[in-house]
């Protein structure tokens, strides 16, 4: 009987132990942000022979989980314009937002 009990508090504690140790904070925000941001400029009005468009993205974000768009580093004026109107000032759905983080993502548009 002895042995049985000690079985069975072994068997809770390994339980226990592989619980706590599992990651608790799901999804990683830095993915989320750059999903929605991806959807938030999939709609775009370029023609065919404007695919090749890139930019370096510099934005923070405010207390209010919104995009504050704080450099648009493109050749292409157009581009530059099209990120701001369409990022500035979204909000985004974050549990944990970092005021003041300043983040950089590379843009590329597909027609």
């Amino acid at each position: 009987m002895r042995k049985l009990s000690l079985v069975v508090v072994a068997a809770l504690v390994l339980a226990t132990g592989n619980v706590l140790a599992n990651d608790t904070t799901g999804e990683n925000p830095t993915k989320s942000l750059s999903s929605q941001i991806s959807e938030m400029l999939s709609e775009n009005n370029f023609s065919e022979s404007q695919t090749n468009l890139t930019a370096q993205v510099r934005f923070t974000l405010n207390n209010d989980g919104e995009i504050v768009v704080l450099s648009v580093n493109t050749d292409y004026e157009q581009m530059e314009r099209f990120v701001k109107n369409k990022l500035n000032y979204q909000k985004v759905n974050l549990t944990n937002v970092e005021e003041g983080k300043v983040y950089t993502i590379p843009v590329r548009v597909k027609a």
